[in-house]
């Protein structure tokens, strides 16, 4: 009986892992799978602009609208900065990250509705990676505008330090996130990277490598916008 026990326990112990980390490249997959629909449409889309002055990207696929209205439930998702000490290197190994609270539920609906959030200046990376972040308190946040001839150049749009943008039921459309806050998820990261990291360490210090669930993603990342414009 003592060694059917054991035997369960290290089973346990194999399997737990194993789990947890086939749900996080789940989630880098539907991250990626939302990117490539938005970027794939940049004349309803983020201005190349915005994408090409960009830091880091944030997206959060499937978000409910329980996810955003009760407390200990949230929006799970990815971030990946440019590397580099001035942000002018490739885009790092995604981390993972968390989206809670806020008061966006009358623009969600019913439905899930997928995130995308630009950070657009050093100061607002810094922030993010810092710690737990109010948006619009902690750091400055903006709908995005959307469609490529639309202007990137508004007053707004310039003293944002994060823009974010909503999909939902195939509407593409700026959204505020203002009172929502933003975090690493630190246990997702071990799952996916097999040691304690957070959010700041993979995609600023490099202490992770890049796996073979989050490629595709960087991957169309690097393609789109290959260099940071000044």
């Amino acid at each position: 009986m003592a060694r059917k026990v054991t035997a369960l326990m290290l089973f346990a112990c194999f399997l737990l892992p194993l789990c947890a980390q086939k749900k996080e490249d789940a989630r880098l997959q539907e991250s990626y799978n939302v990117l490539k629909e938005i970027l794939g449409t940049p004349d309803k889309g983020i201005p190349s602009p915005l994408l090409n002055k960009s830091e880091c990207v944030i997206v959060f696929p499937s978000v409910k609208k329980l996810a955003l209205g009760i407390g200990g439930e949230y929006g799970r998702g990815i971030i990946t900065c440019r590397s580099g000490q001035d942000f002018k290197g490739p885009w790092s190994a995604p981390a993972m990250f968390a989206l809670e609270g806020g008061s966006v539920g009358f623009q969600i609906g019913g439905s899930s509705t997928d995130f995308l959030l630009l950070v657009m200046n050093e100061k607002g990376a810094e922030s993010v990676l810092s710690s737990k972040v109010k948006l619009g308190a902690d750091a400055s946040a903006a709908a995005g505008p959307v469609g490529r001839t639309t202007s990137a150049e508004t007053d707004v749009v310039m003293k944002a330090e994060i823009l974010s943008w909503s999909k939902a039921r195939g509407v593409f459309a700026g959204v505020s996130l203002e009172g929502s806050t933003i975090r690493s998820d630190d246990d997702a990261n071990k799952a996916i990277y097999g040691k304690d990291l957070s959010a700041k360490q993979i995609v600023r210090e490099g202490q992770a490598s890049t796996t073979a669930a989050g490629k595709p993603l960087i991957n169309l990342l690097q393609k789109t916008t290959p260099q940071h414009a000044s």
